[in-house]
């Protein structure tokens, strides 16, 4: 982790016919920085974290702590009866690990649902006056829909313009698309929206010849050329809206805010038309918001930055955050992939806030249309969080930061965790039914030492589990039916708390497709094969079942395999493990029928999945 720190150079000319498509340069230093050097410090109003926070972490770690010890105990009680093996000591510590990847989500929900209750909609400390500064909309876009993107970039700024903010932004289309019938359309595409917003927002375009870093390279290029111009920049996705509000809000909150380097809302999914889809923006709506302000309770001034629908200090990044290049060959090595998490921990090592504002809302993006085009963006992410694992003992990083990153590497490694917790526990059943008694285990003995299960304590261990992973849904189901608004359009209690078992019900069916799928992405970079960039899909094109079956055969034959195994082992084997046998074996029909629009609407009509947005 001894890279070099030098400065970015880019030597691209642009065209004369592309001038008018860019303004005057005014460059910007973004010096590389070292994961294996740090000299620096903290700034000092960022060094000394609030007592309020202090606690929340307290409480947040304690709970999870305690939750993962008695879960864990219980399971000890399952296994154990007749004296513990070395198999049920693995198994165990495999499940205490794995649980505690649940447990912390669950501890965030419950200290977001106090502090809603205690703050009863007051929202987040929004300055409704003071100078807004010089900001600009950065949209990255990489073979994406051109009239699409530009169509959403018009709405913003228009919106903008009303506001009376249209000098205080301008717009930055960044492009890496490399097909060249898209680039054309994007070009069309924005002399359309210069036209519309003439006047109002300046419109810029840049189409990179080398996209060298992809998004991470194409922002850093931006940066070291035009940053000087800016103040502060909004980070976008190809389908990222955000209200001008929103955008007003962000940039008061970071110029009044001196030592705030990252200021991000918490986007919300919206605009899905197939049942995947609508099922993810219900979760996110609903359940996101109580974990969400559990999340800033406890991260403070030292969070995390998704990547986008956030305000940046543009000094701050270029001073603190330019990425190097990670020794070694891909897909450890080379570019950092998962760049948001990186970059908000080296600019938190700089002493720069990075801070969360979990109530300002007007802030939307696209869910994937179904699992298939999830699973393809999921093994990107895959291999860009198991890449931190190289990073996460960089120098002079905070404590926080640190976290952040494991848990980003705990969310694909879980995965593969959860795949081998289950094969231990087929081998203990498989022990328990069909192993030969030792008769005389420690020497003389009246009765056999025979494997066992205390299936009272399994029983009570399944209620505890199930309770730790459905309490952050009912949680924020609960908010969501206190809020008469809120409640009233989108069903009623009823309707919502219908939701909230449809939603479960299917999520659990999925979860075991998606376990074998992220452990195969994690098997994959393991092995060394790097994941490539594709343009995402974004429209509910639907997929025949051809192409799904061809996608997710091996899931459905994991499925019958596992259900015959635990059928010749027990009955009650079978029943304890139908749940993720049959969610496998039906992989193909749920992930053909989920990605559809007729059933997403069709859970539209019966006013299940419904989310105030499309509501109102």
């Amino acid at each position: 982790m001894d890279q070099m720190t030098v400065a970015y150079e880019f030597d691209e000319e642009y065209p004369a016919d592309a001038e008018a498509s860019v303004p005057e340069e005014h460059p910007l230093a973004m010096p590389v920085q070292s994961f294996g050097e740090w000299h620096g410090g903290e700034a000092a109003d960022t060094a000394s974290t609030p007592p309020s926070v202090v606690r929340a972490r307290a409480l947040v770690l304690t709970l999870t702590l305690a939750l993962t010890v008695v879960a864990t105990w219980e399971m000890i009680s399952v296994i154990s009866v007749s004296g513990a093996t070395a198999l049920q000591v693995v198994f165990a510590g495999v499940f205490a690990v794995t649980f505690l990847w649940i447990a912390l989500p669950c501890a965030s929900a419950l200290l977001g649902f106090a502090c809603m209750l205690r703050d009863r909609g007051a929202g987040d400390t929004v300055p409704q006056d003071g100078p807004l500064g010089r900001n600009v909309l950065v949209m990255p876009v990489y073979n994406e829909d051109p009239e699409a993107v530009c169509g959403t970039l018009e709405r913003m700024g228009r919106e903008l313009a009303e506001a009376g903010a249209g000098a205080q932004f301008d717009i930055f289309i960044l492009s890496d698309t490399r097909d060249g019938e898209i680039a054309a359309r994007e070009e069309e595409s924005f002399e359309r929206l210069r036209a519309a917003l003439h006047g109002a927002v300046a419109v810029y375009y840049r189409r990179r010849a080398d996209n060298w870093h992809r998004k991470a390279g194409n922002v850093a290029d931006f940066v070291c050329r035009w940053g000087g111009r800016y103040d502060h920049m909004v980070v976008l996705d190809a389908d990222s809206y955000m209200a001008a509000p929103t955008l007003v809000a962000l940039a008061r909150r970071m110029a009044s805010d001196p030592a705030a380097g990252i200021v991000q809302t918490v986007p919300m999914l919206a605009g899905g038309t197939t049942l995947f889809a609508r099922m993810q923006q219900f979760a996110g709506r609903y359940y996101g918001p109580v974990i969400a302000h559990g999340l800033a309770a406890w991260h403070g001034r030292d969070g995390n930055y998704w990547g986008h629908n956030a305000i940046i200090r543009v000094r701050a990044f270029a001073e603190s955050a330019g990425l190097p290049e990670l020794k070694g060959r891909r897909p450890f090595g080379g570019h950092v992939l998962s760049h948001d998490f990186v970059e908000a921990a080296l600019m938190r090592r700089a002493g720069w806030a990075v801070i969360m504002l979990p109530s300002l809302g007007g802030s939307y993006e696209q869910c994937p249309p179904s699992l298939i085009t999830l699973a393809q963006r999921d093994r990107r992410w895959a291999q860009g969080n198991l890449q931190h694992m190289k990073i996460v003992g960089a120098r002079g990083l905070h404590w926080m930061s640190r976290l952040h990153l494991v848990v980003g590497i705990m969310s694909y490694l879980a995965s593969p965790l959860w795949l081998a917790m289950l094969l231990i526990g087929l081998l203990l059943s498989i022990q328990a039914r069909f192993a030969t008694p030792d008769y005389f285990p420690d020497g003389l003995a009246l009765f056999p030492h025979w494997p066992a299960f205390d299936y009272r304590q399994a029983l009570i261990l399944f209620v505890f589990t199930m309770g730790v992973l459905v309490l952050p849904k009912l949680l924020g189901a609960a908010v969501a039916i206190m809020d008469r608004g809120t409640r009233a359009r989108c069903g009623g209690a009823a309707g919502i708390l219908f939701g909230v078992v449809a939603e479960t019900l299917l999520s659990a069916l999925l979860a075991p497709v998606m376990m074998l799928l992220q452990t195969r992405w994690v098997a994959e970079v393991f092995l060394g094969r790097d994941s490539g960039w594709n343009a995402q899909q974004r429209g509910d094109t639907g997929a025949s079942i051809v192409a799904v079956a061809r996608a997710h055969w091996v899931e459905t034959l994991c499925g019958a395999v596992m259900a015959l195994v635990a059928w010749t082992i027990s009955t009650g084997v079978f029943l304890w493990l139908l749940p993720i046998s049959l969610g496998l074996v039906l992989a193909i029909v749920l992930s053909w029928a989920t990605a559809h629009r007729a059933a997403g609407l069709a859970f539209r009509r019966i006013r299940l999945f419904l989310i105030p947005e499309e509501v109102r």
